[in-house]
């Protein structure tokens, strides 16, 4: 089953159970998949359902840095159960350690010591881990141990 599948189906669910913030949360990811598609002018792949939930994580998560600044705890409540709902679509995320055990395979079979080789690095275990983890937190890993 796909991810736009999966999300139809829960949106029924939560329509079901009347829980609007879910329900809000799955429409939107379906609204930002099929607006994807529309710019495409053809169907996403799964990878690409992926990424737009994942680009929809990390806005909420910035979205949530700024209303705690704001002091708007009733925002970041809501914003927190968006990505709870947003994340059961998508693979289970590595740890940063789990991110780190496998860069550390990458540069070693790359044989690369330097900071300047991390461009190497990234284009080797961005796919590798595409949907697993976000790109900032493989950036600072791979940072952290080309340093």
């Amino acid at each position: 089953m796909s991810i736009l599948e999966g999300l139809k189906k829960a949106a029924v669910e939560a329509a079901k159970a009347r829980d609007q913030v879910k329900l809000d949360a799955i429409r939107m990811a379906t609204s930002a998949i099929h607006y994807r598609e529309i710019e495409k002018r053809s169907p996403l792949s799964e990878t690409e359902e992926k990424s737009v939930l994942q680009s929809m994580c990390k806005q909420r998560r910035e979205a949530i840095e700024q209303f705690e600044k704001g002091g708007r705890a009733d925002l970041v409540a809501k914003e927190t159960r968006e990505i709870e709902t947003l994340l059961a679509f998508l693979p289970r995320q590595l740890t940063r350690e789990q991110v780190a055990e496998k860069a550390r395979a990458v540069i070693q079979s790359l044989g690369v010591s330097s900071p300047r080789d991390m461009g190497k690095v990234m284009k080797a275990l961005t796919p590798e881990l595409a949907g697993q983890a976000d790109g900032a937190t493989i950036s600072a890993v791979v940072r952290e141990l080309l340093k």
